[in-house]
């Protein structure tokens, strides 16, 4: 029962929000902004820019609320236009560019059991090159496939099945160096 009125009270908010009601869209604002400004900061390493593409993407939440159709998660809708709007940023800002490999092979990942704290976590993801990070997140946090991948980003899927695999061993080459490094035997 209180699922449904959950459930109940967000449409309610989201549909006064449509109506342009400034309370309902600060009240949805203040509650996914926080989780909105993380999945933004993952696609963008300068949290001032984060955050203003998380402002941006939420003008067009709100321009578009009207559109939602009140199948599935809201959030996940909500989070869908912050990543869209991530990769537009990368798009003009940096004008990434993905490698073409149609020779890939999938390697196993190894696990490597590590003490790194998310900032560590955060900052080796930062230093990987604008491309692999997109296809990194899209795929292992996101969790898109990489035929949905390949649409989003203009590439084909051999593309972003290489993107990742350069990505998964770059990361697997720096964790080592910072395990090696922690350890003092670097």
């Amino acid at each position: 029962m209180k699922v449904i009125n959950l459930h109940q009270e967000e449409k309610e908010l989201i549909e006064l929000a449509v109506e342009n009601n400034r309370h309902a869209q600060q009240k949805i604002y203040s509650k996914f902004s926080p989780k909105m400004l993380s999945v933004c900061r993952q696609y963008i390493k300068d949290i001032h820019e984060a955050e203003d593409i998380m402002i941006t993407a939420f003008m067009k939440v709100f321009t578009n609320l009207k559109n939602f159709k009140h199948e599935g998660s809201f959030e996940g809708w909500i989070r869908r236009i912050m990543i869209n709007e991530c990769i537009s940023f990368i798009r003009v800002q940096k004008k990434v560019k993905f490698l073409e490999d149609e020779n890939f092979t999938e390697e196993k990942v190894n696990n490597i059991e590590s003490q790194l704290s998310i900032e560590d976590i955060q900052f080796l993801i930062d230093s990987l090159p604008d491309g692999y990070k997109m296809v990194f997140n899209l795929y292992c946090i996101e969790g898109y496939k990489h035929h949905e991948i390949a649409a989003m980003l203009g590439i084909n899927e051999g593309t972003s099945k290489s993107q990742l695999s350069h990505a998964r061993r770059i990361l697997q080459q720096n964790v080592t160096k910072l395990k090696n490094y922690d350890n003092g035997t670097e």
